[in-house]
């Protein structure tokens, strides 16, 4: 029971004739995954020619088990007296197995047919996030001033993409997903591993926007290598894997940021700005606490507009209104200080000379005339 690889030279020629069934598959393209093809009799008589095309795997049926398979292109003669040939190429492991183990229940009795499984790459299999994603972005980092530390800025993002499969275990296709199917299209299977592929790209998500790599949110569709390599090393896409097929390509088309996460990349970068420009904007205040502390007759109105700035500023100020209103208090202490007075002793009364008139005499004598006082 195997197959025989017929030669070249009988490719074409009267030997052809000799075939007595000639058993093949057109193109699957990018739309089937598997397609059954027998004789009209559902047997495969001795002599048969089977012919396996590029990007085919050409897998021998009969009564719910397999008797041969082969993922080599080129032309192979059937015949049921001899032992699996098993030409695999990149399947052989995975072929020897299927015939020691599978046996799909249910098939009926002495039913011969080839299944034609695609072993291309299918293309073009679009995804999307139907709800925004949670993502820390590092590339907008909050300082906490309790603990002196960093923490991502949190906002939710859609991405939009596309990812390729390939069917690389046909043995466990066939037993979970296709069967014995006639056919079996990729429209059958792609919903549900759409999901499965945005399930994967999420739990990608959250290991990208952690602190050990720390990916910008914007720098995400430029990530596609390493998006790929998380997925393949952590295994994110295992439920796809357990139903033999892999994820060949992954690329992040698009990112987008949902309103309430664009206003607050917008905020930061105000505040940004704010502190890039914080060094005239600290001249400004202080002038203007200076301003206010002179002003004599209008201070409260001063102040008012000073706290009214500092709010404007986010606060950030503050300690700058402090710094100025403490040295100018400061400077007003030490324009007042009389380094002879004594602060400690009555006020002094004054009074007038008898003889001279002098009307700032405060001792027991006239500082002008040297008249004693009484």
């Amino acid at each position: 029971m195997g197959l025989i690889k017929a030669a070249v030279s009988s490719v074409g020629s009267t030997l052809h004739d000799q075939w007595k069934d000639y058993i093949k598959c057109e193109d699957l393209g990018q739309d089937i995954l598997m397609k059954r093809v027998s004789t009209p009799n559902g047997i495969i008589t001795k002599d048969s020619a089977i012919q396996v095309s590029p990007g085919q795997i050409a897998i021998i049926f009969e009564s719910g088990r397999i008797l041969d398979a082969t993922a080599e292109e080129g032309i192979y003669t059937f015949d049921s007296s001899t032992s699996p040939s098993f030409f695999a190429g990149q399947f052989g492991a995975v072929f020897k197995e299927m015939w020691n183990r599978f046996v799909y229940n249910g098939s009926p009795s002495k039913e011969q047919a080839v299944f034609y499984i695609n072993a291309k790459e299918i293309m073009d299999n679009k995804f999307g996030t139907p709800a925004p994603i949670p993502f820390q972005d590092w590339s907008h980092p909050i300082p906490n001033q309790m603990t002196g530390s960093m923490s991502p800025l949190r906002v939710e993002v859609k991405c939009f993409g596309k990812y390729t499969f390939k069917i690389s275990d046909p043995a466990v296709f066939m037993s979970k997903i296709a069967g014995t199917a006639n056919e079996y299209r990729k429209d059958e299977l792609v919903e549900q591993m759409r999901s499965e592929v945005i399930g994967s790209f999420q739990n990608v998500l959250n290991e990208l926007g952690n602190s050990n790599h720390k990916i910008p949110v914007l720098e995400l569709p430029s990530s596609t290598d390493e998006i790929k390599k998380m997925m393949d090393e952590k295994v994110f896409d295992q439920p796809i894997r357990d139903r033999g097929i892999n994820i060949v390509g992954f690329v992040v088309e698009s990112v987008t940021l949902d309103e309430e996460s664009n206003k607050k990349i917008d905020n930061y970068e105000l505040s940004s700005n704010s502190f890039m420009q914080q060094g005239t904007l600290t001249g400004a205040y202080a002038t203007a606490v200076v301003d206010a502390a002179n002003n004599a007759n209008g201070a409260a109105n001063g102040f008012m507009g000073v706290g009214m700035m500092n709010m404007a500023a986010g606060g950030m100020m503050g300690a700058v209104a402090n710094n100025v209103m403490n040295n100018q208090n400061n400077a007003q202490q030490t324009a007042n200080y009389d380094p002879y007075a004594n602060n400690n002793q009555q006020p002094v009364i004054k009074a007038s000379c008898p003889k001279c008139g002098n009307q700032e005499v405060s001792g027991k004598f006239c500082n002008q005339c040297g008249e004693p006082l009484n």
